[in-house]
This record gives C-alpha cells, sequence and structure tokens, in this order.
C-alpha cells in the first residue's frame, strides 16, 4: 500500500491530479480541500489512500495526513463510499465535518449531496469516539495501538467476521488493556466473538 507520492503536478482539476514520479504518471482522485491547497504548485506531496475492487483500482490523495484519517473514517461507515467521503471533504473542510460528528450537527451533513438523514445520524454515530482522537495539527500522531487496531481488524475480517462487530469487540479490548500485541489482541477478539 502506498503512504504517499511526491513529485511533479503534470495535471490538476477540482476533482483529480496527475502526478509524475520516475517517469511514472499516477492518475490520483482528490477533493476540493486538496485542491486548493496545491493548485498553485508545481511540485507536491500528497498522501494516499488506495482503493482495490474486483474492476477498478484507484488513488485518492489527501494534502495531509488529518484529511485522510478523516476520509478513512468517513468510508469505515456502512453506506458511505470513497467518492462519497471525497464529496463531503469538497463541500465542507475537514475540522467542519469533525466539529458537525462531535457537535452532533445532523442539519451540516445533510447538506452534503448524496447524505441523508439516516447516513448522517449513521456517520455521527459510528464516529463520534473516533473523530475526538484526530489531532487539532496537520499531522496525526503516529499510534501504535492504532496500527495494531487496523492489523488485527483486518485480520479478523480476512477470517470472514462482520468488521463492524469486530471493530466494537476490538475497541473495547483495547480500553481495558492498550499493550497488547497484535497476536494477543486477536486471540483475545475471538475470545469474545
Amino acid at each position: 500500500m502506498y503512504d504517499f507520492i511526491k513529485g511533479e503536478i503534470i495535471e490538476i482539476s477540482p476533482a483529480h491530479l496527475v502526478l509524475e514520479n520516475q517517469n511514472i504518471g499516477y492518475h490520483i482522485n482528490i477533493s476540493v480541500n486538496t485542491y486548493s491547497s496545491i493548485s498553485d504548485k508545481k511540485n507536491c506531496l500528497v498522501f494516499i489512500h488506495e482503493v482495490i475492487r474486483e474492476d477498478s483500482h484507484q488513488l485518492f490523495g489527501f494534502f495531509d495526513k488529518k484529511e485522510r484519517e478523516i476520509f478513512l473514517n468517513l468510508i469505515s461507515v456502512s453506506g458511505v463510499g470513497a467518492n462519497t467521503a471525497r464529496v463531503m471533504l469538497s463541500s465542507l473542510s475537514p475540522d467542519e465535518i469533525k466539529n458537525a460528528i462531535i457537535e452532533n450537527n445532523i442539519v451540516l451533513l445533510k447538506s452534503v449531496k448524496g447524505i441523508g438523514a439516516k447516513t448522517a445520524e449513521r456517520i455521527i454515530i459510528d464516529l463520534r469516539d473516533k473523530v475526538g482522537r484526530i489531532a487539532d495539527g496537520d499531522q496525526i500522531p503516529v499510534r501504535l495501538d492504532n496500527t495494531i487496531q487496523q492489523e488485527a481488524l483486518s485480520a479478523l475480517v480476512m477470517l470472514g467476521f462482520p468488521k463492524v462487530k469486530v471493530e466494537k469487540i476490538i475497541n473495547g479490548i483495547l480500553k481495558e488493556k492498550n499493550d497488547l500485541s497484535v497476536e494477543m489482541l486477536i486471540k483475545e477478539s475471538l475470545k469474545r466473538i
């Protein structure tokens, strides 16, 4: 998986950019928020999230880790896909989304095209605890337990367990004990499933 791509901007629009690195042009989907941050630059670094499906491989790029973290949280919500999350980040800033979730502002989230009342409520319910941990600065602190949490979640989902159920179990375990290794977290989760 890619973490970031740094290179020369060959083509840019509010929806995508083509970034050249080592004579390879990467087509990267971006939000209007990222576009406004890099549109006047010749070279840039964008943080990447790769979405791999049966019929497509897509790259989504972000000006900073904070925006990518909000994007990853949004796509973890049932019914919110990568393109919907990108539309949200184009309509609202990452801070506006974070504050809307924390403040239970359904009206603001519903103002985004494609987001209805039920989806807005689901976003708030699913992400209220998560977005409170996102740093106010541009950089997300690297947290060991977050990496361990993601690895354990991925492993359990690959084993066939439902993501939402596993996520709740893992979060509960990490509230009790936050010094577990990936293996110990997976074993403890399997005991509770």
